[in-house]
């Protein structure tokens, strides 16, 4: 059969895959140098591969056609030969995406054996967090890479209440962002906020392991902040940058790829549609998309790599979008509705989007939870309802499998099950009064000196596969 114009027929093992070049050409630099190199291949109809396994080509073709797919053992560790035999970055990326209790040492074995270093250190990252629970499972990894693992800074939970900018002539010990440490069940002082910041109605959220703070108020005049504030974890020093292009408050901040988005907000009186995206590296900001209706205070939260909100729509709808961020619009992903109900929080776990929700009749006491599966499509409402006092499920932060809920009382952390969040463990509540902002961050191990480790690396593929000692220099990351 004659293939059609801008096709190639690729052979792997015994399968064919018939495939548009130009796909291959941008989702892989091993086919783009290919193309490009001018040799006799450059013009074949047909490509061997034969020393890559089938199925983690397939594996390859749906996410560089735009698919997300859930993966077991066996294909993840054949998606990581064939991401990195063929240098394939969105599948990378999307390994990265996939990252779980369940599979996180199967991606950082497999990744250390053919070199994946962004998904080994991703992979790692994600052990330490869940270190207690698998700690039985990596016995049997060698003594450089468990070195490795134990070197890192584990997720830290973090929060900080409401506060507006102090007067600078009173010194308000209140003003700051603190740390909770396990260990001792205490809160502890991570940084004080700068004098002029305010975290009241204001947009907070973490890129690269830095909090960004954006907007919020001044007193009950609700005087917006022009000042936006960064502090950098790692060399514990707060920073300004730029003001929005559109001043607001109650905004909602979220950050991806190296970029802050703000979403929405009110300036004015006014509910806002717009959407502003800050380029870190650039240090500016542009315009993106409109929302597809004004919104403030809007629940966000990321999974598997996307961005997604909940906009609630009087008395009874709430829809959730998604941000295309490579293409710039918002797309309608479902709707739930109930009746007398909105969705005022919104985590994610693997890929399960968790909208928290007040009960009938604004009863804010009694939370109900509704779960989203973006691979099924599908809605299910967790089991029973959560207790809401004084706002422990306002905001809501996970990591690993374990959700952690705050409020001045106590800190309540649930176990993810399949129906329900089990109750797990109470910690020391926070002790600040008024909503608050809650996310992870990694505190540097400032004792920890620089090591240098060798590590065995397996590369290459069938007859050519073979052994390398390649000396990494390990200097501590806390992304």
């Amino acid at each position: 059969m004659q293939l059609a114009a801008g096709y190639v027929r690729v052979k792997v093992e015994d399968e064919i895959f018939t495939v548009e070049k130009r796909m291959l050409i941008e989702g892989s630099e091993y086919f783009r140098a290919l193309f490009e190199s001018g040799m006799r291949e450059c013009s074949q109809e047909e490509i061997g591969l034969q020393q890559l396994p089938a199925s983690g080509f397939t594996v390859t073709m749906r996410v560089l056609m735009g698919e997300r797919p859930i993966l077991d053992s066996d294909e993840i560790t054949d998606a990581i030969e064939c991401a990195a035999f063929l240098q394939v970055k969105p599948l990378t990326e999307h390994l990265i995406h996939i990252i779980s209790s369940k599979n996180c040492i199967v991606m950082f074995q497999t990744a250390a054996v053919y070199g994946l270093f962004d998904l080994l250190h991703v992979s790692a990252l994600f052990i330490r967090d869940v270190y207690s629970n698998v700690r039985e499972d990596l016995s049997f990894l060698p003594e450089d890479q468990l070195d490795y693992i134990e070197s890192l800074s584990p997720s830290t939970f973090v929060a900080v209440a409401t506060h507006s900018p102090s007067a600078q002539y009173l010194d308000d010990r209140s003003r700051t962002i603190c740390y909770l440490d396990e260990a001792e069940n205490s809160w502890r002082t991570l940084t004080s906020l700068p004098v002029k910041a305010s975290t009241s109605l204001a947009g907070i959220a973490v890129v690269d392991n830095n909090i960004y703070i954006v907007g919020g108020v001044d007193g009950l005049s609700k005087q917006i902040v022009k000042l936006n504030f960064c502090y950098n974890t790692e060399r514990n020093s707060w920073s300004e940058f730029p003001s929005l292009q559109h001043l607001r408050h109650n905004l909602t901040l979220t950050g991806q790829g190296g970029c802050l988005y703000a979403i929405g907000g009110m300036y004015k009186n006014m509910v806002l549609a717009t959407v502003e995206k800050y380029h870190v590296a650039s240090n500016t900001w542009s315009f993106a998309a409109h929302l597809p209706r004004p919104g403030e205070g809007i629940a966000c939260t990321q999974a598997m790599g996307r961005i997604f909100v909940c906009l609630w729509f009087p008395m009874d709808t709430t829809d959730i979008y998604e941000y295309k961020t490579q293409r710039d619009e918002w797309l309608l992903v479902t709707t739930l509705k109930r009746q007398q109900s909105y969705g005022h929080c919104m985590v994610a776990h693997m890929d399960n989007l968790y909208v928290i929700r007040n009960g009938p009749a604004d009863d804010f006491l009694r939370c109900f939870i509704d779960c989203f599966n973006l691979t099924r499509q599908q809605w299910m409402s967790l089991s029973g309802y959560y207790f809401n006092s004084k706002g422990a499920l306002f905001t809501a932060t996970i990591r690993g499998d374990k959700v952690f809920t705050v409020n001045r009382m106590l800190t309540l952390i649930y176990d993810i099950q399949k129906d329900k969040w089990k109750p797990a463990k109470e910690g020391a509540g926070f002790p600040r009064s008024g909503s608050m902002h809650t996310f992870l961050l990694r505190l540097p191990k400032h004792s920890v000196s620089l090591t240098r480790h060798v590590a065995r690396i397996f590369y290459g593929h069938g007859s050519g596969r073979h052994w390398q000692e390649q000396s990494l220099l390990l200097i501590p990351n806390y992304h």
